[in-house]
């Protein structure tokens, strides 16, 4: 066990690092139902996103990221209705880090924050709910607009994305496609 200051590398000079499992583990998660996208996603792009900001562990924050920088289907369009770009949200994750990362520590092997975890439960619950046979990217970010309290809605929020407008956004673009 150990104990590593956690966040991202800034660009004012802090630096992190935190250690939670290796990468074969993460690539041998298996979330049944996944569509390629969902699957690139969370397997691929949150995981590289976290390894850019100097992580190894993937928060809800590295999912919105994510999504935003696969810039395909419904959550990203309905996320770039309210203005959300990977840029914009990249540098408000970044302000919002750089105020948490004084007093944040981490201890142990966290491959997946508990919001993570909660957003892919959520995210199998919300295609189950919409009866879709695939968790596609828009359940992810359906899953992380419920999530209360995690980094992903902390951004959206200081971009002035209200939870239930982006919601409701969303669901009206599945209603018409």
């Amino acid at each position: 066990m150990f104990a590593a200051r956690c966040g991202p590398t800034l660009a004012g000079g802090a630096t992190t690092q935190a250690r939670a499992g290796t990468q074969s583990e993460r690539d041998s998660m298996s979330y049944p139902r996944f569509d390629e996208h969902s699957d690139h996603i969370v397997k691929k792009l949150a995981q590289e996103i976290a390894a850019e900001y100097g992580l190894d562990f993937v928060g809800t924050e590295h999912i919105l990221l994510a999504i935003l920088r696969h810039d395909h289907g419904v959550a990203a369009k309905a996320l770039r209705r309210f203005g959300v770009d990977e840029r914009r949200a990249r540098e408000t994750l970044d302000d919002i880090m750089k105020s948490d990362l004084e007093d944040t520590w981490v201890f142990g092997r966290l491959p997946g924050s508990p919001n993570y975890r909660n957003v892919v439960a959520r995210a199998i619950e919300e295609a189950t709910q919409l009866e879709s046979p695939e968790i596609r990217p828009e359940h992810l970010l359906l899953a992380l607009l419920h999530e209360r309290g995690s980094t992903a809605q902390r951004v959206l929020a200081a971009m002035g994305v209200h939870m239930e407008n982006c919601r409701a956004e969303v669901l009206r673009f599945l209603q018409h496609s």
